[in-house]
């Protein structure tokens, strides 16, 4: 007779590495992840905030490291990976959360604009693949933040709905490829409120109105509901689970118009 055991969602004993970990939707997952047991680096351009944000982690009784990167300069995500093995031992988890927007039409967005957000968004993502997944000694997961624009029409966003698109099919491509000791999986997060566009979807403002009409559940979410859905597929309990994108949007993608 089956026992119906299942493995529970549990970072306990975990060496994570998020990128773009020191805000908004990162920084949420890092923190998450920290209070979950994972000793936890979270990183990006900003010494101010990685510190920040190791203090963070460090009062949550987990191992941290302080060490900034920028994906688009290969080298800082190989000094990267030296220090979480050095410093973790190991990296077990990796979170891909850096990203970069540009709000231009598509007849009008210009080289420079698109190149910037498809360098962070898109080959951010590959570098940090390639830099840290050599730094996973034996069975590992990665995480990779999309959106709700690889999916939907959105005005005014071309290079990042294009960027995110491409991680999407990064993410199945890799988990192709890195089975079957890496699981590799991607989320996509709908209309969330971080520090950056806090003032965009404030209460009752004509975005905030619209979002909460057509999402399901009525709101936009806080950014500490994405974090979830990354500690289950950062542990263990989603053993069998890679090449999938969850998308965490409150119903928004599927609601009718």
């Amino acid at each position: 007779m089956p026992s119906y055991e299942h493995t529970p969602v549990s970072l306990a004993g975990k060496r994570a590495v998020v990128v773009g970990g020191t805000s908004g939707i990162g920084q949420a997952i890092a923190l998450g992840f920290a209070s979950e047991g994972a000793d936890v680096i979270a990183t990006s351009r900003s010494t101010d905030a990685v510190a920040e944000t190791a203090d963070a982690i460090e009062a949550r009784g987990v191992d941290t490291a302080r060490q900034t990167c920028d994906v688009t300069e290969r080298e800082t995500l190989d000094d990267l990976r030296e220090t979480a093995v050095s410093e973790l031992g190991g990296i077990d988890v990796v979170v891909a959360s850096q990203g970069a927007i540009s709000r231009e039409s598509v007849l009008g967005i210009g080289d420079d604009d698109w190149d910037f957000v498809t360098d962070v968004a898109l080959d951010g993502v590959r570098r940090v693949t390639q830099a840290l997944v050599p730094g996973m000694d034996g069975d590992g997961a990665v995480v990779n933040i999309s959106s709700l624009a690889a999916r939907l029409a959105m005005a005014d966003l071309p290079a990042y709905a294009a960027a995110k698109g491409g991680v999407e099919s990064f993410t199945r491509a890799s988990a192709k490829e890195l089975a079957p000791e890496i699981r590799v999986n991607a989320i996509a997060p709908g209309f969330v409120i971080t520090p950056q566009n806090e003032d965009t979807y404030a209460e009752g403002t004509e975005k905030r109105v619209e979002i909460d009409e057509r999402t399901p559940l009525g709101r936009v979410a806080e950014r500490e509901e994405i974090v979830g859905a990354a500690v289950f597929l950062a542990s263990d309990a989603a053993s069998f689970v890679t090449g999938e994108v969850l998308t965490v949007d409150g119903g928004f993608a599927d609601s009718a118009f």
